[in-house]
């Protein structure tokens, strides 16, 4: 049998000098780790349970209808999903068919980057290139409409106040990010988009090689005439876009710069997320007729979830 261990004597330099008794950590050098009482499983329960009161600028509330900035016109008890991302985060949300999302700049800074799943099926998930081919439209706005590759309307956009968005960039990588702050770790403090979205998409059991290119919102970019893309900033604090849920859908959304922002710093904000209950849009909304492509599309949308038994 062999020896059992014997302890390491304490490392020159490792003396308590500073410690609090019942404290965890060095005393001067880490005043956060202080204001923590962890000396026994009942105290570590108590400063667990005592955190619970505390509030961030950034977090998901819970339940939903706690949220304080719940949109105008919107009955709290409705919300399904309040959320504050911070700037540099992601969050991600399975929603039924017929929910309104709603997507808010407070700073002017934000910039989320989404992508749509069918949340049954995710092999089926938003495309980009359909999205801007099959409805003719290279920019996003009110109206416009979020397809799968299968020639079905994922979501509609039906409220948009602020115009600057991006279908055709994508979303930053890591090694975009690399080069233009050090890093693009999704732990660091200048996260890379498709860093955040893996991180999202693995939460529902999902891999790197399922995200498809995204679409960004407050953040916009026109095509010149020599075929440049030229980056056009926001439109500045307090935009919002709303969306409608066509199918149940699994939406990831990560909120970092965009890849064309010139500026040289990692400036981004934080983005307030709503949802509540809805209905999908039908032959009655205008935008239902709004062309022959649409028309197809939202049938193709609404055959597939009647098969279901989706409502």
């Amino acid at each position: 049998m062999a020896a059992p261990l014997a302890r390491a004597p304490r490392a020159a330099g490792r003396a308590d000098h500073g410690r609090h008794p019942g404290r965890r950590g060095g005393g001067g050098d880490d005043p956060m780790r202080d204001l923590h009482t962890t000396d026994s499983v009942t105290a570590s329960r108590d400063d667990a349970r005592a955190q619970a009161a505390l509030r961030s600028d950034w977090m998901p509330y819970v339940p939903a209808s706690s949220s304080p900035f719940a949109p105008a016109g919107v009955d709290p008890a409705d919300l399904t999903w309040a959320e504050t991302v911070a700037p540099g985060g992601y969050a991600h949300r399975v929603l039924a068919r017929g929910s309104r999302l709603r997507l808010d700049d407070p700073t002017g800074d934000a910039c989320a980057h989404l992508l749509l799943y069918d949340a049954e099926a995710p092999g089926e998930r938003l495309n980009v290139a359909d999205t801007v081919k099959i409805p003719w439209q290279a920019y996003l706005g009110e109206g416009s409409p979020l397809l799968s590759g299968d020639g079905r309307i994922l979501a509609s956009i039906v409220e948009d106040t602020s115009g600057h968005h991006d279908a055709l960039c994508g979303t930053s990588t890591d090694a975009l990010n690399e080069r233009r702050y050090g890093s693009g770790a999704p732990e660091g403090p200048t996260p890379s988009g498709r860093s955040l979205l893996v991180k999202a998409a693995a939460k529902h059991g999902l891999t790197r090689r399922d995200l498809p290119p995204s679409v960004s919102l407050f953040q916009g970019v026109r095509v010149e005439e020599d075929g440049g893309l030229r980056p056009t900033g926001s439109a500045g604090p307090g935009t919002h876009v709303t969306l409608v849920a066509e199918m149940p859908l699994l939406v990831l959304v990560a909120d970092v710069p965009h890849p064309l922002d010139p500026r040289p710093d990692h400036v981004v904000g934080p983005l307030r997320i709503h949802a509540w209950r809805g209905s999908p849009t039908g032959p009655a909304d205008a935008r239902f007729h709004a062309s022959p492509e649409l028309t197809r599309a939202y049938l193709n949308s609404i055959d597939r979830c009647e098969a279901r038994g989706n409502r």
